[in-house]
């Protein structure tokens, strides 16, 4: 997890090395809540993929 955000690092996020170095509690909320959204889509794409291999 990036100190300065609170994002993951596997995301993409719009951390500035000098813009804001702290999140409020909602915000660290909805930057993990488009990570988990981000992660079930991930996850249905390879499911997807492993299909296709399979056909």
């Amino acid at each position: 997890m990036h100190e300065e955000c609170g994002c993951e690092p596997s995301i993409s996020c719009n951390c500035q090395p000098h813009g804001r170095h702290f999140l409020t509690k909602e915000e660290k909320i909805k930057h993990l809540e488009n990570y988990a959204q981000e992660l079930q889509k991930e996850i249905e794409a390879v499911n997807e993929r492993i299909k296709e291999l399979r056909s």
